[in-house]
């Protein structure tokens, strides 16, 4: 199932961070106002609720987590070209840098009163997660979300039933073994954070630590913009 020597690109790689996930939306839909603050979609729709109602107000509440992604895109991006040929350290590598630092600041705000800066801080570590991690041995996927990886899942797991090939098979267990691994996280995520609460993020810091350090082994080139 080794498809790429790209540590970035690593079932470990993606276990770890797919954990990650579903630790940050438990925690703060437990510890941050009942919301999930990986996914866009639920805040573009209630975006739009609110605004349908003529509660304009409100809706900005939706709208800073969305334009906290959409800035984390571009950020991600941003330094992937400044820092994709540096032989020093690899670029994902710095990204993982800021997401500890982003979560670290998280832990130590206030529940209830910056519930929305904290939840605005999450989505912006979601989207350069999500920027910066898109491929698994060769697949796409994502770690913040699994709508995405049940699709294809699902869809090379009915390939196999019509053709019988062994790859279909095996990117299938993989997707369904990165949800499985999204919902450890989430168990997690919501048990940790009953104990710990505003605390408890510091804990997802830890499967971070360990893909930061993988990322030195041989085969994750310093320059490598996959």
């Amino acid at each position: 199932m080794d498809k790429t020597n790209q540590m970035s690109e690593k079932y470990l790689t993606g276990a770890l961070l797919a954990t990650v996930g579903g630790y940050l939306d438990a925690y703060t839909y437990v510890c941050r106002g009942h919301v999930f603050a990986n996914a866009q979609t639920g805040n573009i729709v209630l975006l739009g609720i609110k605004i349908a109602g003529g509660e304009w107000k409100q809706s900005l509440l939706y709208l800073i987590p969305i334009v906290a992604f959409f800035f984390g895109i571009i950020f991600a991006e941003i330094i992937k070209e400044k820092f994709r040929f540096n032989q020093t350290i690899h670029w994902r590598q710095i990204i993982i840098f800021i997401e500890m630092a982003a979560l670290t600041l998280v832990a130590f705000l206030p529940r209830g009163s910056a519930d929305m800066l904290a939840n605005t801080i999450v989505s912006f570590v979601s989207s350069l997660q999500v920027e910066s991690f898109r491929k698994l041995n060769g697949n796409s996927y994502v770690t913040t979300m699994c709508t995405g990886n049940l699709r294809n899942a699902t869809n090379h797991l009915f390939q196999y039933k019509l053709t019988k090939n062994k790859t279909s098979l095996q990117n299938s267990l993989q997707y369904y073994g990165i949800i499985l691994f999204f919902i450890v996280g989430a168990i997690m995520g919501a048990v940790v954070s009953n104990i710990f609460e505003a605390r408890s993020v510091l804990f997802a810091c830890i499967g971070l630590v360990v893909v930061f350090l993988i990322m030195f082994k041989k085969g994750a080139s310093p320059n490598s913009d996959l």
